[in-house]
């Protein structure tokens, strides 16, 4: 039975409510009048449901598409402006004993190679990540309890944050580790994370069991209620997201959508960002093998009815996808995206070779952060390496009400500008730098606070002058 008050995974991810939401969107995906209903309420920023939002994903008008892109773009300006939030994922730990089928991590796979970073290591690497400009990272590892416990990552987490290399430091440690107990995410809440994200890989039960033969990721039910742990234990910012080409992509966003909105009626507070990962080559993984693979243009419709469905929420794409495929889906609601990351344990300050890889997954976006920041400006975004509401204490229900009021651009406008010219005072190229100060100009003016205004001319100019870290 569905209920999405319910604690239990498969009462508020119920399989028959799917089911009868597909036949439900089958049924109407040419109804006009229902869909031209379902678009307005989307315009009036009230969100959607998963059924509302599935007959969308099932209509193949072309017009009416193009109405929900065009809307997509809107709601993303209306909540995030032009900011593109910029981040990299750190690897500590390659050790998992887990057997999921479509991550070469899987505890069978003996030929890959089996690496965990000393607190010397994390030195280099955050160093090495601090030298391209990056202020906020989303660390990774395997489920190992005797190589990776709890502890492991606390400290992890602290050396991150001790880490003061010329102008450089890590603001915001986001956090991406298999789902654990109340009393763990209560641990890395007071360590200072900032979004503790877990991707549901399926929400289809038999699916999720075949895909997780063995470890402890094969209890659906226990991976599934993670986030409500978490915020049992204090994380007001958790991060969901599904790896579409797993099962039928229409399935997993109905499950996603379910899931952000049973977080929403239980905690007061739906999920601080979604992410959208397709399933990628990687060592011993062949992706042809699973055969719900999805379409660049399946994936553009994904991203702009997440949009518009969830019109708080941050979307983040990584650099899973091409330039080319970012570029399509960037304007239709994306908010955050991954810039010159490494996928290997060590990778960002040491090569390895090909033979010695130890990627989760082969990146398709291969540029520099350098260059990522020049393209985003060109095509009209500003890179914004901001952690201010974190800092600021403005998450969970705090962020939420700034964000669905659209309140919140007043804050990270200017905060957005002001980590920009950090970037541009210590790390970028020339050709960046000047891009970068022309575009702070012009955007300066767009401030309509003149308070605010006055204020953010001053840090810059104080950013100028060498100081650092201004925050609204």
């Amino acid at each position: 039975m569905y209920d999405i008050n319910s604690r239990k995974a498969e009462e508020f991810i119920s399989h028959e409510e799917i089911l009868d939401t597909l036949a439900y969107a089958d049924a109407n995906k040419d109804n006009i009048e229902l869909i031209d209903a379902i678009i307005e309420k989307a315009r009036q920023r009230k969100g959607l449901t998963h059924r509302e939002a599935s007959v969308l994903l099932a209509c193949q008008n072309e017009e009416k598409m193009e109405e929900v892109y065009n809307l997509a773009k809107e709601i993303k300006h209306d909540y995030y402006g032009d900011r593109i939030v910029l981040f990299a994922p750190l690897y500590l730990s390659n050790y998992c004993v887990n057997g999921c089928v479509y991550c070469p991590y899987h505890a069978k796979n003996k030929h890959i190679s089996r690496k965990k970073l000393t607190q010397e290591d994390i030195v280099r690497e955050v160093t090495a990540l601090q030298d391209m400009g990056h202020k906020r990272l989303a660390i990774e590892a395997g489920e190992d309890p005797v190589n990776n416990p709890i502890e492991y990552i606390l400290e992890c987490i602290d050396t991150i944050y001790s880490i003061k290399h010329k102008n450089g430091a890590i603001r915001r440690v986001n956090v991406n580790i298999a789902a654990t107990t109340v009393e763990n995410y209560r641990k890395l809440k007071e360590a200072g994370i900032g979004t503790y994200i877990l991707f549901q890989e399926t929400y289809h039960k038999e699916s999720y069991e075949q895909l997780h033969p063995t470890g402890p990721k094969h209890n659906y039910a226990y991976h599934t209620e993670a986030m409500d742990r978490a915020m049992e234990g204090g994380i007001d910012d958790v991060g969901l997201g599904v790896l579409f080409g797993l099962e039928m992509y229409r399935y997993e966003f109905a499950g996603l959508l379910m899931h952000a909105e049973h977080l929403e009626a239980v905690h007061g507070v739906g999920p601080h960002t979604i992410s959208v990962p397709r399933i990628k080559h990687a060592d011993d993984i062949d992706p042809t093998a699973f055969d719900n693979g999805i379409s660049d243009e399946i994936f553009a419709k994904l991203c702009a009815l997440i949009r518009i469905s969830v019109p708080y929420t941050g979307m983040i794409i990584s650099t899973r996808e091409s330039q080319e495929v970012r570029e399509k889906v960037l304007p239709l609601g994306v908010s955050q995206i991954s810039g010159a990351s490494r996928t290997s344990v060590g990778g960002y300050a040491e090569k390895e070779a090909k033979e010695d890889s130890s990627e989760q997954f082969d990146v398709s976006d291969n540029r520099t952060l350098d260059e990522v920041v020049n393209w985003l400006m060109k095509m009209g975004h500003i890179p914004s390496f901001c952690t201010a509401c974190y800092r600021e204490g403005r998450t969970g229900d705090r962020f939420m009400a700034l964000c669905k009021s659209m309140q919140i651009l007043n804050c990270c406008h200017p905060n957005a500008l002001m980590t920009l010219k950090e970037y541009l005072e210590d790390y970028a190229s020339e050709e960046t730098k000047e891009l970068g100060n022309a575009l702070i100009e012009r955007e300066l003016e767009n401030i309509t606070n003149p308070k605010v205004k006055q204020t953010a001319r001053e840090y810059i100019h104080n950013i100028a002058g060498g100081k650092r870290d201004f925050r609204f």
